[in-house]
Order: C-alpha cells, then structure tokens, then sequence
C-alpha cells in the first residue's frame, strides 16, 4: 500500500506530509483498507470538512482545518488527523462491503446519516485504540437526532456496534426522528 499526500510540501500550515502519509498508512492497516491511498489535503481552508471522494483507487479529501491542533495554530495534531482519516477509511471499508449494503453517495446523506454513520466509524475506530472525543461525538449526533433518550441508546448502539449494515443503521435513524418528533410535537 502507498500512501500519496496532496501537496507534497505545505507553506500556510506547518504540517509534514511524510507524517500525515505515515500516519494515514498506520491507520489504514488497522482498519483493513488496502490499496494505494491519495489524501487530498485542502492547505488553505481553515475548516474542518472530509470526505471520501474515491472508493477504487482510495482518495480522500480533506480541509486543513481539520488535522490542524486546535490550541496550536497552522500546527499538525496527529490525533485530529488519525481521527479523521480513520472515520473515512471505516466509510470506505463499509462500502467495499458486500454486506453492509448500498450507501447513498457521500452528497446524497442528509445530516442524520452522516452523524448516524460517524458514530458508528468513530466508535470502531477507538476500539482500535485511537483517541476519540465520545462526549463530543455525541453532542452532534443529539444535535441531529434529538436531546432524548431514544437518541442516546441509539448512538451507543452505534458506538459499541460491529458488523452493522447500513438497513440497520437506518433502522436506528427512524427510532430517532419517530422519538424526536414524538418529544417536539404540541400537546
């Protein structure tokens, strides 16, 4: 497997695209995505939006923001970017799936998908032994899913999942908008 960074060399932010590669190949392997890897890198953007742009070769995109250290501006966090990598090669190994089943494209989800299938690729992905902020992972999924406890059980569903298929996770997305509606509709 290679690894191929984009750019080669960074000149707003201090990131070190060897590193990056090393780590994205490191992740790569834990999570079983084989193959050549590109990560487009967007250096100027100080936002923190990823997708996955490539399924067959792997090709990654990827806002500076998000592999950028919070507390230390135009500075790498090797954390940030082993999250992030890690949340789209578990979206890529899912839709190399058979058994996960057909995934609308990345443009297609709506923000209950998205949130709803983040769950459940972050939650593989600290199993794995990567850091991965929970409270904060969950904070958005309530955000998209409803402040009730039919979203909680449901995020820790996906959280502690393996072997989901993507019928189930829309399953889990129904309970969740039939309990919000139920919680934001008038007496």
């Amino acid at each position: 497997m290679t690894v191929k960074v984009k750019p080669e060399t960074f000149t707003l932010v201090l990131f070190d695209a060897g590193r990056i590669a090393e780590l994205a190949a490191e992740v790569a392997a834990k999570v079983g995505v084989t193959g050549d890897i590109t990560l487009d890198v967007d250096e100027p953007s100080a936002l923190g939006r990823a997708r996955v742009v490539g399924i067959d070769p792997v090709v990654l995109y990827v806002q500076g923001g998000a592999m950028e250290d919070p507390k230390r501006p135009r500075q790498l966090s090797e954390r940030n970017t082993c999250e992030v990598v890690g949340r789209l090669l578990f979206r890529v190994k899912d839709r190399t799936d058979p058994a996960f089943g057909a995934v609308p494209d990345e443009d297609g989800l709506s923000l209950q998908q998205n949130t709803a299938w983040d769950a459940y690729c972050l939650g593989r992905l600290q199993r794995l032994g990567y850091e991965v902020s929970k409270p904060r992972r969950q904070y958005h999924f309530r955000t998209r899913h409803g402040f009730t406890d039919v979203a909680d059980a449901a995020f820790e569903r996906l959280w502690t999942a393996t072997g989901l298929t993507w019928a189930d996770i829309e399953a889990l997305i129904g309970e969740t908008a039939a309990a919000h509606a139920a919680a934001t509709t008038p007496a």
